[in-house]
């Protein structure tokens, strides 16, 4: 089978693919072999000016749909892209170079539980009636109208689709900026829901850097802006977005915290730690990157983790056998290269990997640090790479209190045999997505997002629903009404 990576045009507005020349080049570099595999333009005001208004218009018509009409829309489109995952998912591999064996069961299945979840959600989204005896007050659950979201380059198609989804369940139009890193995936998820039955103008997507995202954020027609990104540059949206009371949700960095205590079951511990550091590259903003490990288990697990570290299958992320593939850019393979450097020079031991791998594209080992401490620059800084950080620990609150120590709240994880300090552990992290004996699980069911500089609001889940509507409320006078004069 080929596939068609160059798409019929760098944006999708008004339901059809568009071009504009103009735009400053975006040139997408396949990450495995580091060739151009597509070439994109940025929108120009132009364009952003025709996106802005396509998704206006669509909006009004979408919103005058019932719920069920629009719930129908998404899980038509989830049905869609289920039927092509194979197709999306080398598309995401050759967008992101990402491994195939992975993007086969995270990406476009992740968007497409999103779709369906909250296609199914759209019907009952409704408001309440709240008795004062005589006379009474009716809540009416509204749209926000025309939203902006902007997307990373380490998950292009769930992104997408985890904004999309409550945005269009809520009766909301979008106007989608991805990654210039990774632009192809979110184009197929606009053409799948045209397909689906979405107005023309519903979901729009315009390219570009971050000039255009600030255009969008500052537009005064744009009621609310969704960020997936890091921290610094959810500050300055979030401020841009603040400045016109705009509604907001960021989903921003983390430099989480897994506690492994002595009683864990260590195989599954590692798991947890390979999940939570190598999965995507170590590109995932939930990853805990900093393992405490209990000092009467510590070296078992360096041991069993350098083991396991070794059947890592490292090669053409086409290949389904490949579990581990390169990472997303050369200039994000140079930032994890100044960290791997800095985490030497800082006196932590290497215990394993730390170097590129010798072959075309942008592979870097498995990167395991070890005797780590809180103030070493590895631990403080999100490294957003296969670089996991091993610090010790004696005892459960020393553990909880430099956990805790870090101006992010994304996630945390604890691995012990004893449930009672599973819980009691995880009720004292202050992170917004946590698990018990697990790492990265990440359904529709459940909310994803931070505290701290991690971020504000919840995607996912029914929370997701109140960042994305707003309550009407409506008080009804049975009687007459008594006035002063």
């Amino acid at each position: 089978m080929t596939y068609e990576i160059q798409p019929a045009g760098s944006h999708y507005i008004d339901g059809a693919y568009v071009e504009d020349t103009a735009g400053a080049e975006i040139p997408v570099i396949y990450a495995a072999t580091g060739e151009r595999i597509a070439t994109l333009h940025a929108a120009t005001p132009a364009i952003v000016e025709q996106a802005l208004v396509a998704a206006e218009k669509a909006q009004a018509e979408w919103a005058k749909l019932s719920p069920r009409e629009r719930g129908r829309v998404l899980t038509r489109a989830a049905a869609i892209m289920r039927e092509r995952n194979h197709e999306l998912s080398v598309l995401e591999t050759y967008d992101t170079g990402k491994p195939l064996q992975e993007t086969l069961v995270a990406d476009a299945t992740s968007g497409s539980d999103a779709l369906e979840y909250f296609g199914g959600l759209a019907a009952s989204l409704t408001g309440e009636h709240i008795p004062l005896g005589e006379d009474w007050v009716y809540t009416i659950r509204e749209p926000l109208g025309v939203c902006v979201g902007i997307g990373a380059w380490n998950y292009p198609t769930q992104i997408a689709c985890w904004k999309a989804a409550p945005a269009l369940a809520c009766g909301n139009a979008m106007v989608f900026k991805p990654s210039e890193t990774t632009p192809l995936c979110a184009l197929k998820v606009a053409e799948i829901l045209t397909e689906a039955g979405a107005p023309a103008g519903l979901f729009n997507v315009v390219q570009g850097m971050g000039e255009v995202g600030a255009s969008l954020v500052t537009d005064s027609r744009v009621a609310k802006v969704s960020l997936t990104g890091s921290v610094p540059t959810g500050r300055k949206v979030y401020a841009a977005a603040a400045d016109g009371m705009k509604h907001v949700t960021m989903e921003l960095g983390g430099k989480s915290p897994m506690l492994v205590f002595d009683d864990a079951d260590i195989d599954n511990a590692v798991g947890g730690a390979i999940l939570g550091n190598f999965y995507s590259s170590g590109q995932i903003c939930s990853n805990g990157t900093r393992v405490f490990v209990q000092k009467g288990i510590k070296e078992a697990f360096l041991a069993r983790l350098n083991e396991r570290l070794q059947d890592a299958v490292i090669g053409d992320p086409l290949d389904e056998t490949t579990s581990f593939g390169p990472m997303v850019s050369e200039q994000q393979m140079t930032i994890v290269q100044g960290f791997i450097e800095k985490g030497v020079a800082g006196g932590a031991r290497l215990v394993t990997g730390g170097k590129r791998i010798d072959r075309d594209g942008w592979y870097l080992e498995p990167t395991v640090f070890a005797d780590v401490t809180d103030d070493m620059t590895i631990a403080r800084e999100e490294i957003f790479g296969p670089v996991m950080s091993v610090l010790d620990f004696d005892t459960e609150e020393e553990a909880i209190a430099r956990a805790n120590a870090t101006e992010y709240g994304l996630s945390a994880g604890v691995f012990t045999s004893d449930l009672s300090r599973g819980h009691r552990v995880i009720g004292q992290l202050r992170a917004g997505s946590c698990f018990i004996n697990s790492y990265n699980d990440a359904p529709v069911e459940a909310p994803f997002g931070g505290v701290k500089m991690s971020g504000v609001g919840r995607e996912n889940s029914k929370a997701a629903i109140e960042h994305w509507s707003q309550m009407k409320s409506v008080y009804v006078r049975m009687g007459d009404v008594e006035a002063p004069f």
